[in-house]
């Protein structure tokens, strides 16, 4: 088997490149996974044995040349029907940059899966096809980006070839998306006009369209900001696992382990435990072994306090300075992704970073139309694939920041508590940068056979 060391790009020391997360979203056979595929390929990214796999696939099906689409849709229904269904995960890298793509399902009823696949992206590319234009699945993708505050927007004007690399067809798609996408608070938006097919725009500059001087979808890819301003956010550390030996070695080490979800934290820093409120400070950080002064977002470390405290897994760690406030209320956009319906009165588990308590959906004020952005009021339910804004209570007091100051600890999972299934997922707070429409309210809270499971 060939190495294709040939092949590969000279990535040099990656460990000095930035990560890049971004998305792929668009309606069906817009070319999403021809996108994906080419631009894999023509920035080598691409092994030998993976390229013949795809010929071979690509000439059973009668093509006359490789389908780059199939290096991501890999389910066997995903080739018989040439479409995308699940969302399918590349990692490749250029000398530049490391990049982590989830090329996601165009079909409404996959609405979800773009969530997904979104929900810890830094970037989306949103394709539509320069012969249809902006259309209602176009306005769903650019919706979902903006209520998941992706900070980076990309409309790929696809298949330009088919209009002859008109650029009034480019003017007249960028400039009706870029207005949608602005009321909807998208704080950057990027028009490319490419041909994924012909690979125009992908990673070399096309030939065929001198009017346009900007960058090509991987020159962006490349150099667009990654701020990583994690670091810089209120800090917020969820404990997942509590360290004590009880060795000859260590007798009364105890130590408190889990993964930075935002900010900094330092050795003498002044902190408190929530939901409890207690106070103490950093005694020490164990970072892989090692003891450090600092530790910041994404690193996994052990803090040691001064003072014995009771914590256990769940519970959150901030600066005393900097504590959110506590509540059983929580109020946030979900996205529905069950096919059994979310109900008002429902009972469900409620997963936010290492926590999990019990509650009840008290609320659905409002389902959202995210073709024109009109609220639905009072529901009653939500469906898969629906958005809507839900008031929760629960058991326990949780500290949950609000989605637009910190995606990490903003969003949150219900669950169902009978088998485990996720039933949604939670964006705690407004739901756009930009208010776009009132919500409006509902007419009743849940059912009096409820009020015995009130918390």
């Amino acid at each position: 088997m060939s190495t294709n060391t040939e092949q590969l790009a000279d990535l040099g020391d990656l460990s000095a490149t930035t990560l890049l997360r971004f998305a792929t979203a668009g309606s069906v056979d817009d070319g999403k996974s021809t996108l994906v595929g080419r631009l894999l390929h023509d920035s080598k990214s691409v092994l030998t044995d993976q390229l013949e796999a795809v010929e071979r696939a690509s000439l059973s099906r009668g093509a006359g040349a490789p389908d780059l689409a199939l290096l991501t849709d890999g389910l066997r229904a995903e080739r018989e029907q040439g479409i995308t269904i699940d969302v399918a995960y590349r990692y490749f890298a250029t000398a530049r940059r490391r990049f982590i793509l989830a090329d996601t399902p165009g079909h409404v009823q996959y609405t979800r899966n773009m969530v997904t696949g979104a929900s810890t992206a830094e970037l989306t590319v949103i394709l539509v096809d320069a012969r249809n234009g902006v259309v209602e699945q176009t306005r769903r993708h650019a919706a979902i980006a903006a209520l998941l505050r992706v900070p980076h927007v990309v409309l790929a004007v696809n298949k330009m070839d088919l209009v002859d690399y008109a650029e009034p067809v480019f003017a007249q798609i960028a400039e009706e998306f870029t207005t949608y996408a602005g009321e909807l608070g998208v704080p950057e938006i990027t028009a490319i006009p490419i041909s994924a097919l012909a690979g125009d725009n992908v990673v070399e500059p096309s030939a065929h369209m001198d009017w346009y001087g900007g960058p090509t979808v991987l020159e962006h890819l490349e150099t667009v900001p990654v701020s990583h301003d994690l670091a810089s956010c209120h800090a917020r550390f969820p404990v997942q696992y509590v360290i004590r030996p009880q060795t000859a070695e260590h007798p009364d080490y105890r130590g408190y382990a889990g993964q930075i979800a935002a900010g900094t934290f330092r050795v003498g820093e002044s902190v408190t435990v929530l939901p409890s409120g207690r106070t103490s400070k950093i005694a020490g950080i164990d970072l892989l072994g090692t003891s450090v002064d600092v530790a910041w977002t994404p690193q996994s470390v052990t803090l040691l306090l001064e003072d014995d405290i009771d914590i256990s897994r769940g519970d959150l760690l901030v600066p005393s300075g900097d504590a959110p406030a506590t509540s059983q209320d929580v109020e946030a956009t979900v996205c529905h992704v069950a096919d059994t319906p979310l109900t008002v009165g429902q009972r469900v588990l409620l997963k936010h970073t290492t926590r999990t308590v019990k509650a009840i959906v008290k609320e659905i004020p409002s389902r959202l139309t995210l073709d024109d952005l009109s609220q639905h009021p009072a529901p009653g339910q939500l469906v898969a694939n629906d958005i809507g804004r839900v008031r929760v209570r629960t058991a326990e007091p949780l500290a949950i920041d609000s989605y637009a100051h910190s995606r990490r600890t903003g969003s949150f999972l219900l669950i169902d508590p009978a088998d485990g299934t996720t039933l949604a997922a939670g964006m705690a707070g407004d739901a756009f940068a930009s208010a776009t429409a009132p919500v409006a309210e509902a007419s009743g809270a849940a059912d009096d056979e409820d009020a015995a499971w009130d918390f």
